[in-house]
């Protein structure tokens, strides 16, 4: 049995669990061991409002089942939800916060006209980023429903593990490819990972505009696909006309990564650089290395990674 430190990555989508175990170091993360389970159909449906889990019991065995072939003693887990779990914003916030309960409550005060949940059911947290040169501070918010979220930890606590953290795929994968995005202080990185289009825009290494949306079953050439991101792109630029996309970046799987990238050059007039799980980490003995494999554990391994 391997021992690990750091919390064992797990992605869950309504197609089942994927974990993944990583070692190494911060810059040289290197993955242990991977492991996927299925959910039978109607186990999990992904929502903001209504409960995700439906079969309660079977989402236990899987996540089990799959955390288990890692042959790892560790119960703590980092969670990856697909990104409509919850809605992530960018805010600016004039002043500062005594601490970080007056600022969740200032947060809940100036977006309580905004909010898709009921009061009593908002679950909020943020990050700050920076502080522009007006002295407003740039906040990353994410907002989610109690309930759902307690769902989650409630049953993985009741498997047997310990959810350290919680967060969406977007975040995973930004977190998985920061040392490559950090060498440019401005782009944009467009992904299409479980159905899930996002488009994350970075000035000076920070995000500053974030978008996705679920597009399931959508083909990399087809319209939709190009009109989301040409959409997207615009509104960013009529928010930050000073700043031109000059450098793209993108993740797709390997059967769609050329049609992807032709669908964005399409959309932005840019030559996109392709990010590959495989050429961030290094597979260790009993991991696979290809990107065939190591793409569909995108998410898990950049929740582990919260860990380093």
């Amino acid at each position: 049995m391997l021992f690990a430190s750091n919390p064992i990555g797990v992605e869950i989508s309504p197609q089942g669990v994927v974990c993944a175990l990583v070692g190494g170091s911060a810059a040289s993360p290197r993955v242990d061991r991977v492991a996927h389970a299925s959910f039978p159909s109607q186990t999990l449906q992904v929502s903001l409002r209504d409960q995700n889990i439906l079969a309660p019991e079977t989402f236990k065995n899987v996540l089990t089942s799959a955390c288990n072939q890692l042959m790892c003693r560790s119960t703590r887990v980092a969670v990856s939800l697909p990104d409509a779990v919850s809605r992530i914003m960018l805010l600016d916030f004039e002043g500062r916060f005594k601490s970080r309960a007056e600022g969740l409550d200032l947060i809940r005060w100036k977006l309580k006209k905004n909010i898709p949940l009921d009061s009593a059911d908002t679950l909020i947290d943020f990050q700050h980023l920076a502080v522009r040169e007006n002295g407003d501070m740039a906040l990353l918010v994410a907002i989610a429903s109690r309930t759902v979220i307690s769902q989650y930890e409630d049953l993985i606590t009741e498997a047997g593990f310990s959810p350290a953290r919680i967060d969406c795929n977007t975040f995973n994968i930004c977190r998985l490819f920061d040392r490559r995005l950090s060498l440019q202080n401005d782009c944009v990185l467009i992904s299409y990972y479980g159905g899930t289009l996002s488009i994350v825009a970075f000035a000076q290494g920070i995000p500053e505009f974030i978008r996705s949306k679920e597009l399931s079953g959508a083909q990399v050439t087809d319209n939709r696909m190009y009109m989301e991101i040409n959409s997207s792109l615009l509104i960013y630029k009529e928010r930050f006309p000073d700043r031109p996309v000059q450098t793209v970046f993108c993740v797709a799987s390997p059967e769609t990564a050329y049609g992807f990238r032709d669908t964005i050059a399409e959309a932005t007039e840019l030559t996109a650089t392709l990010l590959e799980t495989k050429g961030v980490v290094t597979p260790g003995n009993f991991a696979p290395g290809s990107q065939g494999h190591l793409f569909s554990c995108t998410a898990a391994i950049g929740a582990a990674l919260r860990g380093f």
